[in-house]
């Protein structure tokens, strides 16, 4: 149940701050949000991290589709610990946000603005938080392991 909390929260904070983001500004119009740390910077991403790859939204569907679908199998399939169940719900979420995007627009909505990083979203948040929290899980698993063996 945690990994589709997760996955269901992840989710509606991304489609709702896309949602905001979108009806309230226009493309490319930025307000600074943090006393020059953080920028709201509404811009469409027609490819992936960073921007690569343009005009390959297929591909990321298929990508997207996978993920989402390989973490919610092993989440069903395999008895695993909360923290994965979390972490792997977490990055799910911003994967099916993400991949939200890519079908109804072709193109992913990103909008916080760091101005020296390329613009990101919510869901890129998720994906990055998720795979860090994961591999700390596992780093940590296996220095236990090591150190038992």
């Amino acid at each position: 149940m945690r990994y589709w909390i997760c996955v269901l929260v992840v989710f509606i904070l991304d489609r709702g701050s896309k949602w905001w983001v979108s009806n309230h500004f226009s493309l490319i119009e930025s307000q600074e949000l943090l006393d020059g740390l953080l920028y709201l910077t509404y811009v469409e991403n027609h490819g992936a991290a960073f921007g690569i790859m343009p005009g390959q939204s297929w591909f990321f569907l298929i990508c997207g589709l996978l993920v989402v679908a390989g973490l919610s199998f092993y989440n069903a399939r395999y008895k695993i610990p909360n923290i994965i169940r979390i972490s792997i719900g977490v990055l799910a979420g911003g994967a099916l946000g993400n991949l939200f995007d890519r079908y109804f627009y072709g193109y992913v909505i990103d909008f916080l603005d760091l101005r020296w990083w390329p613009v990101f979203n919510v869901a890129d948040m998720a994906i990055v938080c998720g795979g860090i929290l994961l591999l700390v899980y596992l780093f940590r698993e296996e220095r236990n392991e090591a150190s038992y063996g």
